[in-house]
């Protein structure tokens, strides 16, 4: 019988045992020398910790401390100052697969190996993972996996070369990127497939650069029909990040809209009451509302477009708002009364800088290559194969 803290990993994969095969047959690239070290998961109380193969628990001092069997997984615990797992203790234990194999954390299968640090919050999870792999896992969560190779070179470019720029800039001594969309999303083995790791083999190394420097490629799903200037989204002119004509019109999201009665309007914009108008005071010359003033009976509030649109959870700051009103009678005539909501029609998904994934899309379903797919949403850059 197993313990509590153990059990039979293949019971949680999403294949069986046997299909192993099959995975490792995704090849990995070949190795480039560098590791990025990505934060799955902060602040865990405990977590399920397992390997494919045996694999060695390391401690923070370098010294193995113990060997872990394969496929079975065991819960790594916070304690004060330390984690435990399988039986080991320390301020830090990595978790090191042989021959080539995978590590399992929590519910998906990673590749490199795992290293489990105490903090003041909980354990934090780092997978230590081969630039080229990390991007063959990001890839097929960004964009769908079955979209045409050109479309999935551009985006293997775009989010190497912005790892490695957010690497550079990170500040934590822990990690270089985070695995959700504050950085990329890296789902691990999960986002894989054999187009993905073409993808990256086709431009292993490749990075897109300005005056020498790897840039910040920004993307986004889709615009709503043209892409934005750095300066109208964020502070500062930034070269490579100019507004270009996107090929967007057959994005799910080139049109949205949706509806907010003035109860979920009080509970996103608390402290204002039953909200009498909401008009844009600023927009960019592309539509994106910049900033916007919010009426409420019981105050006004002035907010960013990217504020609002957090608040209200919008696809893109790129829309307009209509009152919804109910007319009654006054003096013989019709007029409308205070709003009993509100319609926010909208176009785009994302913040419009850079590459637009579904324009991407249809760049490359109408001939274009990766390269000519970057220089027209990346102005003034250089592809480069190292870096």
């Amino acid at each position: 019988m197993l313990s509590a803290s153990q059990f039979k990993l293949h019971r949680y994969l999403p294949f069986c045992t046997g299909c192993l095969s099959l995975l490792l047959s995704l090849v990995a690239s070949p190795a480039i020398a560098l590791e990025l070290r990505i934060a799955l998961l902060q602040g865990q109380g405990d977590v399920v910790i397992g390997s494919s193969t045996s694999a060695n628990i390391v401690n923070g001092q370098g010294t193995t401390v113990g060997a872990l069997p394969p496929l079975e997984g065991f819960f790594a615990k916070s304690t004060p100052g330390a984690v435990t797992f399988f039986g080991k203790k320390g301020w830090q234990l990595s978790i090191e697969p042989s021959e080539g194999g995978f590590v399992y954390i929590k519910d998906r299968w990673y590749r490199g190996q795992v290293r489990l640090i105490t903090t003041a919050q909980g354990i934090s999870v780092i997978n230590e993972v081969d630039l080229e792999d990390y991007l063959a896992g990001v890839i097929g969560k960004e964009m769908p996996r079955t979209w045409p190779q050109e479309a999935l070179k551009a985006q293997s470019v775009a989010a190497r070369s912005f790892a490695l720029y957010r690497k550079g800039k990170q500040k934590n001594p822990l990690y270089d990127l985070v695995n959700t969309t504050k950085d990329q999303v890296y789902g691990g083995i999960d986002g894989e497939a054999e187009s993905t790791r073409a993808a990256v083999r086709a431009t292993a190394g490749q990075v897109l650069t300005y005056q020498g420097n790897i840039v910040e490629a920004l993307f986004h799903a889709n615009s709503g029909g043209h892409t934005e200037n750095s300066e109208q989204v964020f502070s500062g002119v930034i070269p490579y990040l100019r507004g270009v004509p996107d090929f967007d019109q057959e994005a799910p999201n080139f049109q949205w809209s949706v509806n907010f009665s003035q109860a979920q309007l009080q509970q996103k914009l608390s402290g204002l009451g039953n909200i009498l108008a909401m008009t844009p005071q600023g927009t960019t010359a592309h539509g994106r509302v910049k900033s916007i003033k919010v009426v409420g009976e019981q105050g006004t509030k002035i907010m960013k477009g990217r504020e609002f649109r957090r608040a209200l959870k919008l696809k893109s700051t790129l829309f307009q708002v209509v009152p919804q009103s109910d007319l009654v009678a006054s003096q013989a005539q019709a007029v409308p009364s205070k709003p009993s909501g509100f319609t926010i029609n909208g176009r785009g998904h994302g913040h419009g800088l850079g590459m637009s994934q579904w324009g991407a899309l249809a760049l490359a379903q109408r001939g274009n290559t990766y390269q000519q797919i970057l220089q027209h949403y990346y102005k003034n850059t250089v592809l480069q194969t190292s870096y």
